[in-house]
């Protein structure tokens, strides 16, 4: 995305801009169609409709149930919601407190289980993964136990772009009626969310990471998979998330669903056109540089490195001086010097972790927006090694 300051945005990963379409959509339910959905009256009336159509409208995209789905505040908060209420209703249940999780979980999942662990008296153990950052059905399969009370594991991860088997996984928890999770935040732009082919019983959506807004996401709940409201209040979303739902955000992300309905088998062939040329040039062209996670089964649009003698957050000034938007990693973990523990779990070295960049696609990216971006890149990192 160029903007009128002459500058190119290559951080999609971390936020994605809304469409015209998405704001349009919002924008009468900031004004006249105002109303509380949980009001009796017509304004009331009106506004339950809208919610209840873009429930349908999410439920068809994941292939579930308008009542399988809850709105949320995001994939934060739905990532909490899956993590918390599910493990101690399945410790009320029945005992179970033994909780799985891969280690390259986004902090939404890690912290949540590593509270659940140090107040809640859960046990939790972390699943190891390959040197691309890969979590092998067959590592789950021996770590599952009889008191196992949830297992979650990340669609595609955000910082390294790595695609994980889902389904494998998903069906090995299912054999044994252990509840699975699985954060899709990144995936939702350019992945199937058939949630019956994933065999999921809990996933986690945020808008603004495919053209919606920020402040809104949904978290599918598979009927029959126990789980605890962990906000309550006056009982909207079926009692799991109380609170008066935010109808301008879920119209806007129920567009932005839309958007990415129509769109998404193009973007997959086009963006990873455009991140293979990165990749190749990234690789053959400037000395000591490697690529993290998967070569293949990542995300169309992600590109990671790192650079040997090099710190990510001296060239990614520099980057953004020039007039690019990168990161090196999370963007909840910006400007923070300590090594991502994602880099770490595939093996890297603390220093090596340290120079990681991350290059995310989008919708508005072209192929001289990365041609430039790549000469400025080798430059830069030239530059610095001198």
């Amino acid at each position: 995305m160029k903007t009128k300051f002459n500058r190119i945005y290559l951080d999609y990963a971390a936020t994605t801009p809304m469409t015209k379409d998405v704001i349009e959509a919002m924008m009468p339910f900031f004004e006249n169609e105002f109303g509380n959905p949980s009001s009796i009256h017509q304004f009331g009336q009106q506004a339950d409709a809208v919610l209840e159509e873009c429930r349908e409208i999410l439920a068809n995209h994941l292939n579930c149930t308008p009542e399988e789905i809850v709105f949320t505040s995001g994939g934060t908060e739905s990532d909490n919601l899956a993590l918390r209420g599910c493990a101690l209703a399945r410790k009320e249940q029945s005992g179970a407190n033994h909780l799985l999780i891969s280690a390259v979980e986004h902090h939404a999942v890690s912290h949540t289980a590593e509270q659940l662990a140090k107040y809640f008296g859960f046990e939790l153990e972390i699943l190891e993964v390959d040197s691309v950052g890969v979590v092998s059905p067959e590592v789950v399969q021996k770590r599952l136990r009889p008191n196992t009370a949830l297992v979650s594991v990340i669609y595609a991860n955000n910082e390294i772009g790595t695609i994980n088997p889902i389904n494998e996984i998903g069906i090995l928890c299912r054999e044994r009626g252990i509840p699975f999770h699985t954060d899709a935040i990144q995936a939702t732009a350019y992945l199937s969310l058939d949630v019956e082919k994933l065999y999921v019983d809990l996933l986690s959506l945020g808008a603004h990471k495919f053209y919606g807004p920020k402040g809104i996401g949904a978290l599918y709940v598979r009927k029959g998979t126990p789980i605890l409201p962990t906000q309550t209040g006056g009982g909207q979303e079926w009692a799991l998330r109380s609170g008066t739902q935010n109808i301008p955000a879920i119209v806007g992300m129920s567009a932005a669903l839309r958007f990415v309905e129509h769109n998404q088998e193009t973007w997959k062939a086009s963006l990873s056109m455009l991140r293979d040329w990165l990749i190749d040039h990234v690789l053959s062209q400037i000395p000591n540089s490697f690529l993290t996670g998967h070569r293949t089964q990542r995300l169309p649009n992600h590109a990671s490195f790192v650079f040997r003698g090099m710190d990510s957050q001296k060239l990614l000034t520099l980057l953004d001086i020039a007039g690019y938007a990168c990161s090196s990693g999370s963007a909840c973990k910006t400007g923070n010097p300590a090594p991502s523990e994602v880099l770490l779990a595939l093996g890297l070295s603390r220093e090596l972790a340290l120079s990681s960049l991350r290059v995310t696609l989008g919708k508005d990216t072209t192929f001289e927006h990365l041609q430039g971006f790549f000469d400025c890149l080798k430059a830069t990192v030239n530059k610095l090694r001198q």
